[in-house]
Formats: C-alpha cells, structure tokens, sequence
C-alpha cells in the first residue's frame, strides 16, 4: 500500500474513531445530574454542585495534561497514545456504572480527564501524514466524524438512559469506546510526511516554547482557542432558561435540545468546506473572517423574541464556527515543524479545555448580574475582538514582509 493510500485509510479509521469517542463522551452529558440523583436523598443545590463539579474536574485534568500527550507522541507515536488514551476512557466510563458515591464518581471523572485527549491526539496524527497543500480540507473531513458522533451521542444516551438505566447506559458507552481502540490497534498504519530533509528528529520543551514565542500569529491563535470556547461555551448551561423566558415550559427539554444541538448541525455542514476553501484562499484569512462573522451571527440572539429566531442565530453560529477547529488545525500544520506538531497542538488543546471550564461560569456569572442576554452580547464581542486581533497581527506581519522584500529589491537592484 502506498502512502497516499495508507492517509485514506488512516482517515477512515479515525473519522470512525473519533465519531464513537465523541458519541460516547455526550452520551452521559444529558443524565448527568440524574445519576448524582440516584446515590441519595440531596437537595437540589447539592445535585446542581456537584454536576458541576463533576462536569468540570474532567476539562481541567485534560487542561493540565494535553500538552505531555502531545510530546510523548511527537517522540514515541502516537498510535500508542490513541491506544492507551480510549482504553483508559473505556475502562473510566465503564467504572462510573459502579460507583456508589457522589465521590467516587467524581474521581473517575478526573482519571477520564487524562485519556480525554484521544480526538486532539487523532487530529494530530492525521495532520502528520497529510500535504500542507490540503490540511484544511482533509482535517475538515476528519471534524466531521467528531461533530456527528456529538450530535447523535445525547440522543442515544438519552434513550439508553430511559431504557435500561443510567449505570448500563455507561457500560454500553465503554464499549463503544473500546471499540474505537480496537479500529486504531487493528487498522491504523502511522507514518509521518517529511518537510524538510534537514528537520530535526526531536525537539526539547524549551525549543518548542521558544518556537511558538516567536510566531507572533501562531501563539496568538493558541491563545485566542481559549476566548474562542469561553464565548462557545458561556450560553450553554443557561440555553435551556433563555428558551424557557422565549417560550415558557411547553415542551422546554425538546425545543432546548433542538436549540443545543443545531448548532452542531451548521457545523457539519460547513467544516469539511471551510477546510477546502482555507487550503486555496489561506488559513490566517479564513481564520479571521470565520471569527469576525461568528461574533456578527450571535450578537442577534440578545435581541431575539421567538424561538425559531434563537434557532436561526444557532445555526448561522454552528456554519460560522464550523471551520475554525480544522482551519487552525491545518494552520499549525503550516507553520509547525512536523516533529514538534503534536506538542504544539498540545498546548492548543489544553488551552481550549481551560476555556470549556471558563465558559459556562463566565456565563453564569454575567446571567446572574445582568439577564441572558447580556451572555450573547459579551460572547459576540469576545468572538469580534478576537478576530480583530488576528487582523491586526497578520497586517502587521504582511506589512513587515512587505518592507523587507522592498529593502532587499532596491539591495540588488
């Protein structure tokens, strides 16, 4: 097999790796708190509490972690990292339909946070293998799996949840997971495209943050990840209340899941797109055009009296942010020797993780002082700022190539 066709087939395995993985992470997100329920007799302040705390101890373990993933796999593979990463999830989620305590599950929780890396890892592996010329398109084919698998994942659970019971309901969930470990030990073939000849075999930590320090863009684009979830993220937990105001109760959890999950639905239409268009017209441009008119798409939803109108907003937000995950994927890709992209990538994921904790407690917070629809307005800012600044930052890098491509003409001439 040759290596265009061994990428095809590394793709196809992990878009359906990636799909089990994410279904089965948001197949428990929707009986959460229910299950906290179940081990006693608690108020429902103390429930709220822990579902939170439960929630979010998993995103800062992944916070702290994400970067040692990567350069463990930058050095050894990372098809071993995959293999340790969902064996480690299944055996964690398989755990959480034993526990008997609040406790108990909330400490299996912070083990999942170290093997949550497996679609961030994935992402790497695939952007290793893949031309720069086509990164975009092809890391944008490889989200796919992940927004599908995170569509279906709450709806299944749901239904597994009702049928069965909660604690079964996680056990089918590890097995799903198990099998995408099964799909990576027995299909995946990892190899590595070469840039340069000359590249390094390896990088030290100090080299790589060195590395980043210097690209004023690149660290500029890890660090915005972070505002970019807690803007995604703020409206979340409070989405079911705003339908709520714009509607009443009548069928609060169905409309609150069509508004949550439509979102997802633009995404999948447009990411494979937005991937394809950034490999011809360039990944910084698409980059801040994406960000710009995601914070111009959720600024109306402060305004919105309906809820079909709170739907449209979602779904324009969903088309818009689509593209952002494999368009800055395969901007690391560019500008990242391949020997130190998993690391780098690392740091891009734990700072998206800090941010998926920060989000809906910023949000909370704002709802708490203000009303709701003072979430949209800040997140519509935020997402505007951040595209302004990626703006700012590659005017002044094209206006500094600009000069020095003048200075070395009129050197020669």
């Amino acid at each position: 097999m040759d290596q265009h066709s061994r990428a095809k087939r590394n793709l196809a395995i992990m878009w359906f790796a990636n799909f089990f993985v994410a279904g089965s992470m948001t197949m428990v997100m929707p009986f959460l708190s229910l299950y906290i329920e179940t081990f006693g007799n608690f108020s429902d302040d103390y429930v709220q509490k822990w579902a939170g705390y439960t929630f979010g101890i998993t995103f800062l373990t992944a916070f702290l972690v994400s970067p040692l993933w990567g350069r463990i796999g930058d050095r050894y593979g990372r098809k071993p990292i995959l293999i340790i990463a969902a064996f480690g999830l299944g055996t964690s989620v398989f755990l959480m339909g034993e526990v008997q305590t609040v406790f108990q599950l909330f400490l299996l929780r912070f083990v999942m946070g170290v093997f949550t890396g497996f679609i961030p890892l994935s992402q790497a592996l695939i952007s290793t293998q893949t031309e720069k010329g086509i990164s975009g398109r092809v890391l944008g084919t490889l989200q796919t799996g992940t927004v599908t698998g995170t569509l279906m994942g709450p709806m299944l659970g749901g239904v597994l949840a009702d049928t069965f019971g909660y604690a079964q309901a996680f056990q089918f969930t590890s097995g799903t997971i198990f099998l995408a470990g099964v799909l990576v030990i027995i299909g995946l073939k990892e190899f590595k495209v070469k840039d340069d000849e000359n590249e390094q075999e390896s990088y030290s930590r100090k080299e790589v943050v060195t590395f980043i320090l210097k690209q004023p863009m690149l660290i500029s684009v890890i660090i915005l990840s972070m505002f970019i979830q807690v803007a995604h993220f703020a409206v979340q937990p409070i989405l079911a209340l705003y339908v709520s105001e714009l509607n009443g109760p009548e069928n609060l959890a169905f409309i609150s899941g069509i508004a949550f999950s439509i979102t997802g639905l633009g995404n999948l239409l447009m990411t494979r797109r937005w991937g394809r268009i950034a490999d011809k017209v360039g990944y910084e441009k698409i980059l801040i055009a994406l960000l710009l008119a995601a914070g111009l798409v959720y600024l109306p939803g402060a305004f919105v009296t309906e809820v079909w109108q709170l739907v449209i907003v979602r779904f324009l937000l969903g088309v818009t942010l689509g593209g952002i995950i494999p368009v800055r994927m395969a901007y690391i890709r560019q500008v990242a020797p391949i020997n130190m992209q998993g690391e780098v990538m690392g740091y891009n994921t734990s700072l998206r993780f800090l941010g998926n904790m920060l989000g809906p407690v910023l949000g909370g917070v704002v709802a708490g002082f203000y009303n709701i629809s003072s979430v949209f307005i800040m997140t519509s800012a935020m997402l505007f700022a951040c595209g302004l600044i990626l703006f700012f930052i590659k005017f002044r890098e094209d206006h500094a190539e600009s000069s020095v491509r003048s200075r070395t003409k009129h050197s020669t001439s």
